[in-house]
């Protein structure tokens, strides 16, 4: 009679099922776990059955338990009870697919040498009979020495009977035997065993010797000394010579094994019928017709981000704005209402608001996942990426960036490779996202409007827009044969049948990236933007000593109390030479607020630094005024707009009017005034009045190669878990962002001397 609480590791190949059954047995009782060092994430659930509690962990997808890296090795050890996070799972459960059993053994036949017990769970029983495939599971178990029981995951059929038979297994505790290798392999495991001694279990005994320059081998070569290493490799000289080479002996040995299996238990039709999914494949795999249709697809996806989330990102964006004139309306003038409204409510809607687009993004790769055409766009992908080291899943989370970085790093998660995953996420954030628009269209307007083709400005934005689609290939091939070189993987990928996708786990994957997104990437931008708030507040005082805030605020009272007065001066028909004058005079208090803002900010710690810091930005042909505004945009790259505003002297312009038609006419009005303003103000310094539109491409070339999201670095620190890659992602990408700019502007200045 069971009365622990048992543990059940859940293993299997990736699109066997896995997730589905472990969401069918779990239901909403699960979390995810992490593991320190690595990037490894486990989800685990828990249910109840037959009294018994069982706490159930859902491993990555795999193909082998060779580990070739530390998060690989995660599996391997959490399976063998070396996790001190975790005890020794007390039954695997293994998940394979009825309709590819040949392949799908071979991880199960190595799970069997890990001395636990085994259940083979045999998922997809539909899709086998739709192909004729009949699987006498009986005989499958007397072949594997382990209880097989077939189910249909996404239905929930078989699942109560699997669970009877995970009970049952973890009653007798009885540990299968796996299959057989030459006893020339047996011999030599034997021997290295009495070297390591008993602190290192036998399967990884084995494994040390079939995984050549694998993990296992790195760690007890580092553990044991060098002496090792040349025991291993007169080992495997041996087995050579007894006919018995690694790897080859690993896949001979299971394979064989395999096969005696499945035809022992499993019959086929002479011919294979044709399916649904084949019909459907000849199209959506077609190098021509599957592009057309995964262009359209992807066409879609976008859409739906920018279209649908905009209300969402709107109503945001509008509470966060009410709330905060809540709070300055309730709270006295000073630091902590400026901190609360500011810092705090604006900080944390700055988070909020790319939530909408992670949730869209994620339920479109969710449903694409479940029903099975994830699969066929990384296998028409795939060519295109190889090409810089990368395989045909990093092209979604890549594509998705062009919104948002965010949701683009976070959609890394099907990239089962480590050094792809690692090389896709420390590009993604070169890919211009929506908030660098802003930015374009600001200095776009500003300097290449008048006197210039109608055809330039857009070809102009269409080559930014190229430059994050050709520098994120080749900084990935560059990373990928340095930073992260290692052998390349091939690219295994299985083309699951179409199904069904379940709501509820769409759902629940929204769901997910959502929380998780707000719960640790939220923090620390959160952090950043009361540190940006603290460095554009202080000090907050004028040189005679008088508040900046509390003068600000009188000038906004005085203004709104000759609003009637300046409107009707200005609607005046035959105005007097003294009506003119009351009129400038009221044109001029109703710009005091913003004049004063301006003054501030250049005053503060933030506009200090940029005054500090302009000799580094002189050689991009910036001043200090886009120096500082740079400096404050790290953050938040939207935020130089609004800083600018603040700079010379128009006010908090807000980055979202900039080309949208839609904006309130203040707004908009706020956001042409700007460009006028910079474009003015230029045009009055001997450098940026000469070489104006270089300046303008030097800023813009900046900020499509710098990475200015403390989102982003939050997220890549979430996904690596580690402060070591966003630390270099900042590194790479600003030294990257400053010599783009520097070489846009060297050269720009250049061609404008030869023009004059």
């Amino acid at each position: 009679m069971l009365t622990k609480t048992l543990t059940v590791a859940l293993v299997g190949n990736p699109n066997a099922g896995k997730s589905t059954l472990f969401n069918a047995l779990s239901g909403l009782r699960q979390r995810v776990g992490n593991y320190p060092g690595v990037t490894v994430e486990m989800k685990k659930g828990q249910f109840t059955a037959g009294g018994v509690a069982i706490d159930l962990i859902d491993l990555p997808g795999t193909y082998s338990l060779a580990a070739r890296s530390p998060d690989e090795m995660v599996a391997v050890d959490l399976l063998l009870g070396r996790r001190p996070e975790e005890p020794r799972p007390d039954v695997v459960l293994s998940i394979v697919d009825a309709t590819n059993l040949d392949r799908h053994l071979y991880l199960t036949s190595q799970l069997l040498d890990l001395g636990e017990p085994v259940v083979v769970a045999v998922n997809m029983i539909d899709a086998a009979a739709a192909q004729g495939v009949k699987i006498d599971c009986t005989a499958l178990s007397a072949q594997l020495g382990v209880a097989v029981v077939p189910i249909q995951a996404n239905k929930g059929i078989g699942v109560e009977a699997l669970t009877r038979a995970v009970l049952d297994a973890a009653e007798s505790g009885k540990a299968p035997a796996g299959p057989k290798f030459p006893a020339a392999f047996d011999a030599e495991a034997e021997r290295l065993q009495a070297d390591l001694g008993g602190d290192v279990p036998e399967f990884l005994t084995r494994r040390v010797l079939l995984d050549v320059g694998g993990y296992v081998e790195q760690w007890l070569v580092e553990k044991h000394g060098a002496g090792l290493k040349q025991k291993l490799t007169d080992a495997r000289q041996r087995l050579a010579d007894a006919n018995c080479g690694v790897p080859g002996v690993e896949a001979r040995s299971r394979f064989a094994w395999v096969k005696a299996a499945v035809t022992a238990a499993v019959s086929r039709p002479a011919e294979r019928p044709v399916t649904f999914t084949d019909k459907l494949d000849k199209v959506l795999t077609h190098r021509v017709w599957g592009t057309l249709v995964f262009l359209v697809v992807m066409f879609l996806m976008f859409q739906s981000i920018y279209l649908w989330a905009k209300p969402l990102m709107d109503a945001i964006d509008g509470t966060r704005e009410s709330a905060a004139k809540l709070i300055e309306s309730h709270m006295d003038q000073g630091p902590l209402r400026s901190l609360v409204a500011d810092g705090v409510i604006k900080g944390v809607g700055s988070v909020l608001i790319f939530l909408p687009q992670i949730m869209i993004l994620f339920g479109f790769i969710a449903f694409l996942e479940d029903c099975g055409y994830m699969a066929r766009a990384a296998f028409l992908m795939d060519r295109l990426m190889s090409r810089c080291g990368l395989s045909g899943k990093s092209f979604i989370p890549l594509l998705s960036s062009v919104a948002c970085a965010i949701p683009g790093i976070m959609a890394t998660r099907v990239i089962e490779n480590r050094r792809d995953r690692l090389a896709t996420i420390l590009v993604a954030p070169l890919m211009s996202c929506s908030a660098r628009l802003p930015v374009y269209v600001l200095l776009i307007g500003a300097f290449l409007k008048d006197g210039y083709p109608a055809w330039l400005p857009g070809l102009v934005l269409f080559g930014l827009y190229m430059i994050g689609f050709t520098v994120a290939p080749l900084v990935a091939l560059v990373l990928k044969r340095s930073l992260l070189r290692g052998a390349a993987p091939v690219f295994v990928m299985e083309l699951p049948a179409y199904r069904r996708p379940k709501l509820g786990a769409v759902l629940r994957r929204m769901t997910e990236a959502g929380w998780a997104f707000t719960l640790r990437a939220g923090t620390i931008i959160f952090a950043a933007m009361v540190l940006v708030w603290a460095l554009l507040y202080f000090p907050h005082t004028d040189p005679s000593g008088r508040s900046y805030p509390t003068r600000i605020e009188e000038a906004e009272t005085a203004a709104k109390e000759s609003e009637e007065k300046l409107k009707e001066l200005k609607e005046k028909p035959d105005a007097t030479e003294e009506d003119k004058a009351e009129l400038e005079k009221l044109e001029a208090a109703a710009g005091e607020a913003d004049k004063l803002n301006g003054e501030w900010k250049r005053q503060s710690l933030l506009g200090r630094a940029g005054l500090f810091m302009e000799p580094v930005f002189k050689p991009l042909g910036w001043d200090w005024k886009v120096g500082m505004a740079a400096l404050a945009s790290f953050p938040a790259r939207e935020v130089i707009v609004g800083t600018l505003g603040l700079i010379y002297d128009v006010g908090d312009v807000d980055s979202g009017a900039i080309g949208d038609d839609e904006a309130d006419d203040d707004a908009k009005a706020k956001a042409t005034g700007l460009a006028t303003a910079v474009k003015d103000d230029w045009a009055k310094d001997p450098v940026r009045g000469k070489y104006g539109v270089a300046v303008a491409a030097s800023v813009m070339v900046f900020f499509a190669l710098c990475c200015q999201c403390a989102s982003t670095l939050a997220v890549i620190r979430r996904e690596t878990r580690s402060w070591a890659w966003p630390a270099f992602t900042f590194a790479y990408m600003t030294a990257l962002a400053y010599f783009g700019a520097f070489v846009t502007f060297q050269i720009g200045s250049l061609i404008t001397d030869a023009l004059r």
